[in-house]
């Protein structure tokens, strides 16, 4: 499974790859001692010619060329080692740390002295500076051995969603008297995939919380055709089948699920992954990194609930599950490979299970805001506003939108298709427009006010108010 995801990330940050192996080149340089070796000898070089003084000519050519074989040295001083980096977890949440571990062996028969190593990545990952390397032994014929391999490890702590590729490995040296240092790359970049925080919300994924203090009501089933899918407290007789494991954990005592109409009842989040109207690349803005959070957080919490979830995005779909079932030769979608969006032909991308969970995180790490696609007289959802979202989602389920700038097009479509949404709950940010959110709640959408500082939480908690009170 890692060598398959290994893949797989490799596949989506092509450009990011290139651009690391681009930093990453060998440098050569004089250190503190041999610039001023150098700088001297240049200083009396000068004096000795002008003064035509022969012994300080000497001298002056004594102390330029030693600087230079320094360098010399560093640079054609034979070096071979095998450098392999692990992640553990191989995947991690924005704000977590990820451990990186560095094996480093040596390749050539005589040993390595006095190396320096650090390590690289891209903007956005902050790795430790240069440090010195344990001494490695000659390499043996055919077999590693403690002596020849050296093992480094370090934390890292990114702060942001996505992929980021670390690596390769700066390896460097001075000459015998500190004159001159070289430093080369080894190794190639390995991807660590940064997933959105997925905050653990109240209740469970059939309940909305009021957020009222001890007014804490569940009000009605997310789905009319789930009836009965409620986690309740285990009572005697009840058959173990029926235990929901993920509410067992929130809890802290053992929950069953009562009957069930329908083994896997549905759930539809739509994501609003378009650039905003201001025309600036706001793929790295506050709000929307909220979004994707307020989103996973949502769409996990309904996962572990038992829902089937289908993700809607409002721009070019992104989103399909970088996990996928052995023999699933599905691979990642390429936004701009004449996809349109959810609300205008593409299909959603379905997650269920636990492997949903894992995939659609996943997903949700390499998700960016897109230009929308503009739409022409010819098409028939701009011929007949509200038909292609009726014809493509189907049937009535909750529906929770995450809506950071959406324009009057998709407040439209989102507005002909509120009957197919039931509860039908809206995460506005305060970046919509106050037009598109009155339009949203005359419709009968419940917007839950959001900002770039509103936790998560709170958000939720937010959606189980009347709608009344949100207006």
């Amino acid at each position: 499974m890692q060598a398959q995801l290994d893949v797989t990330q490799m596949s989506m940050t092509r450009i990011d790859l290139s651009r690391a192996r681009g930093r990453a080149r060998r440098r050569v340089r004089p250190t503190v001692r041999g610039a001023v070796f150098l700088g001297a000898g240049a200083v009396l070089f000068a004096l000795a010619w002008a003064y035509e003084e022969r012994d300080l000519l000497f001298v002056a050519g004594v102390l330029l060329l030693v600087p230079t074989l320094a360098l010399g040295f560093v640079l054609v001083h034979p070096l071979r080692v095998s450098v392999t980096r692990t992640f553990r977890p191989g995947t991690v949440s924005a704000g977590s740390s990820a451990a990186v571990t560095i094996q480093i062996r040596n390749l050539v028969p005589t040993p390595l002295l006095g190396l320096r190593w650090r390590d690289t990545a891209v903007r956005g990952v902050t790795v430790p500076p240069s440090q010195p390397l344990r001494a490695l032994a000659p390499a043996r014929s055919g077999r590693s051995g403690a002596a020849d391999t050296v093992v480094v490890s370090y934390q890292l702590r990114p702060s942001r969603r996505g992929v980021y590729p670390v690596g390769p490995l700066m390896l460097g040296r001075t000459d015998p008297f500190g004159l001159a240092y070289s430093e080369w790359p080894v190794g190639a970049p390995h991807d660590l995939t940064v997933t959105p925080r997925v905050t653990s919300l109240p209740g469970n994924g059939v309940s909305i919380t009021t957020g009222e203090g001890s007014r804490h009501e569940r009000v009605r089933h997310l789905n009319n055709d789930s009836d009965e899918l409620i986690a309740r407290e285990y009572r005697p007789g009840d058959p173990m089948r029926r235990v929901n494991w993920p509410a067992t954990a929130r809890h802290g005592e053992i929950m069953v699920r009562q009957e069930e109409q329908r083994s896997h009842p549905e759930a539809r989040i739509i994501l609003d992954t378009t650039r905003g109207g201001r025309g600036a690349d706001r793929g790295h803005d506050a709000e929307f990194e909220l979004a994707m959070e307020l989103a996973a957080s949502v769409a996990v919490h309904l996962l572990e609930g038992g829902f089937r979830l289908d993700v809607v995005e409002l721009g070019p779909c992104q989103l399909i599950p970088v996990r996928p079932l052995a023999g699933d030769p599905r691979v990642p979608h390429d936004p701009d490979d004449g996809r349109r969006g959810g609300l205008r032909g593409d299909d959603p991308a379905s997650f269920t299970g636990p492997e949903g969970v894992l995939g659609l995180v996943d997903a949700l790490a390499i998700v960016v805001q897109r230009d929308r696609v503009a739409r022409t007289a010819n098409d028939d959802d701009a011929l007949h506003p509200g038909r292609r979202p009726a014809a493509a989602l189907g049937r009535q389920v909750p529906s929770f939108a995450v809506l950071v700038d959406v324009g009057p097009a998709d407040t439209r479509d989102l507005v002909a298709m509120r009957g197919l949404c039931q509860p039908a709950v809206a995460f506005v940010f305060d970046t919509m427009s106050a037009d598109s959110i009155e339009r949203l709640i005359e419709a009968g959408w419940q917007c839950v006010p959001v900002d770039a500082a509103t936790p998560v939480a709170a958000a939720w908690a937010q959606a189980g108010q009347d709608k009344a009170a949100t207006r």
